[in-house]
């Protein structure tokens, strides 16, 4: 089998059977989703939850990537990268089997949250609405998990690590569009948005709802992955892990 492969399934095996990390990675979007969907006093739409719905799917995806960049350093700590390091596969297969992972648990976790957002009543999307959707959160989910490892090999400390996550996180979630358009937004903070990748993802799924075929959002996404990833591999060999 593929090394990639071996080393993505072996995270999500370790993922499944640790139960409440597990549960916890898919409690915490839904309880975004149904607070914030349901609860807020929103004016500028009549049926907020069709909004925020991607929004909440590109945090579910930022929430796991960053977190699952941790994941990078306790496997350093624990002795599995000298233990594969030792076979014959190419040392980047760690990188791109850690990538694939983080992605793949992030898509996991956004199909819950489609879920609960149609039982919701959320606008239910077509086939070929869901085949692009997952196309962004994927590419998106890419880009994402790039940018954890990197910024996981930097810091090096699982515990500091957590501090880098939780303070990123939260801000780029919040000066995105997730919450609101850009119309209702301050001026400074729509310029932010504007170049916020998350809003990138968020209005893209926002079109393929509505439609259209956001090749922009699609084509600006695809190439910050590759160029992040890029850097990912770049400081990978370089640091000598």
């Amino acid at each position: 089998m593929n090394p990639v492969l071996v080393y993505c399934r072996r995270d999500l095996i370790r993922w499944f059977r640790g139960k409440w990390g597990f549960i916890s990675a898919m409690v915490m979007p839904a309880a975004w989703l149904i607070f914030v969907g349901l609860a807020l006093p929103i004016r500028f739409t009549d049926h907020y939850i069709d909004f925020v719905t991607p929004g909440i799917l590109a945090m579910t995806t930022l929430s796991a990537s960053m977190t699952g960049g941790g994941l990078l350093i306790m496997d350093r700590m624990l002795g599995f990268f000298n233990k594969f390091l030792a076979l014959p596969p190419p040392r980047e297969s760690i990188l791109f089997g850690k990538i694939l992972v983080i992605t793949i648990r992030g898509l996991i976790q956004t199909t819950v949250i489609f879920l609960i957002a149609f039982l919701l009543g959320a606008r239910l999307y077509s086939p070929s609405q869901l085949l692009v959707t997952y196309l962004i959160l994927f590419i998106f989910g890419g880009l994402l998990s790039s940018a954890a490892t990197t910024l996981a090999i930097f810091v090096g400390e699982h515990d500091q690590y957590s501090a880098v996550n939780s303070m990123v996180t939260m801000p780029i979630f919040f000066t995105s569009t997730a919450m609101m358009p850009y119309d209702q937004m301050p001026e400074w903070l729509r310029a932010i948005a504007h170049i916020n990748p998350l809003s990138y993802a968020i209005d893209g799924i926002r079109l393929v709802a509505d439609g259209s075929i956001p090749f922009v959002q699609i084509g600006v996404l695809f190439a910050l992955f590759i160029a992040v990833l890029t850097i990912s591999v770049h400081v990978f060999r370089k640091t000598g892990l």
